[in-house]
């Protein structure tokens, strides 16, 4: 089901919307090579409105199932006084089942974003991602969250990737991975990444939890967990990445620290399968980087 916007002018500027949602997708490697197509995938028109895909019982084999799942897009002008254009990307999986060792009752991943009628940095929430019955090898998985791990809107029109609270929380994070020389090799990978992510003025990467713990056979670090003869498990990822700074000799965005593009990815489970069963599967890919054109005039994109 989809609908669109006439207009997405608001105080003559023109906002372009984008948003992208995925249920799961991947790789399988083994037993047999096999793509795992995008299910349920949703495209927000450049113009907004809502868009909705629901897919019923959906089965990879014996590798992975779930029961039902939904994705929905949305996007629409602000109707309050002050307020510019919110975009909303939602997944939904229900009953997840991988080789009857993770499983879920529900997995919901949301990012909400809100550009402002001046400057281009919008403000981020997560409200309502959560984990519902997560378990690893039927011991229920306990779970430490951060939803709110960047904080308000940057002052200035400055973007995430080096606000100090932020840059604070992703180091704080990396704690829990314990000492790098002693972390399996695809968990060091991981960290390696964040800690050059913090040395980055346009991205960083972390995650939305802080901890995870649990009766479950294998080993925690962080929000990512190795389970023997299965695989790993990173748990709510997200990557903030920002582009196209300004520069001082254009006239709309005159400052170097702020960015005109910010892209949001929250997968919430990033399954790197690595047993009789190889492959990589994320689960609950939602992705938001919308923006208003310098002069208010819509570059394209969906029509």
């Amino acid at each position: 089901m989809s609908r669109v916007h006439e207009n997405a002018a608001v105080n003559g500027r023109t906002h372009e919307f984008h948003a992208e949602a995925t249920v799961v997708s991947g790789n399988l490697h083994l037993p047999f090579p096999q793509t795992i197509e995008p299910q349920a995938k949703s495209n927000l028109f450049h113009k907004g409105g809502y868009l909705a895909q629901h897919v019923g019982e959906f089965r990879v084999e014996g590798v992975l199932t779930f029961e039902k799942a939904y994705t929905q897009v949305a996007g629409n002008p602000g109707k309050k006084p002050g307020h510019g254009w919110s975009t909303l990307t939602t997944t939904v999986i229900e009953k997840l089942n991988v080789l009857e060792i993770l499983t879920a009752d529900k997995v919901v991943g949301q990012i909400i974003t809100e550009h402002p009628l001046e400057g281009y940095v919008p403000r981020i929430s997560f409200l309502g991602t959560r984990f519902e019955g997560l378990k690893i090898a039927g011991f229920p998985v306990d779970i430490e969250w951060d939803l709110n791990i960047l904080g308000e809107k940057p002052e200035k029109d400055h973007g995430y990737s080096q606000h100090e609270g932020v840059l604070k929380k992703v180091k704080d994070l990396m704690k829990g991975f314990g000492k790098p020389d002693q972390l399996p090799a695809e968990v060091t990978a991981q960290y390696n990444r964040l800690s050059s992510n913090l040395e980055s003025p346009g991205a960083v990467e972390c995650s939305l939890v802080k901890k995870a713990w649990g009766g479950y056979p294998g080993f925690t670090f962080g929000h990512i967990i190795r389970v023997p003869d299965f695989g790993t498990i990173e748990l709510a990822k997200l990557s903030v990445k920002h582009e196209d700074y300004g520069t001082p000799e254009d006239p709309h965005n005159p400052d170097p620290k702020v960015p005109e593009t910010t892209t949001i990815t929250l997968t919430m489970i990033d399954l790197k399968l690595g047993c009789a069963v190889d492959g990589d599967i994320p689960v609950g890919t939602s992705t938001s980087n919308g923006g208003t054109p310098k002069g208010g005039t819509a570059k394209g994109g969906n029509s």
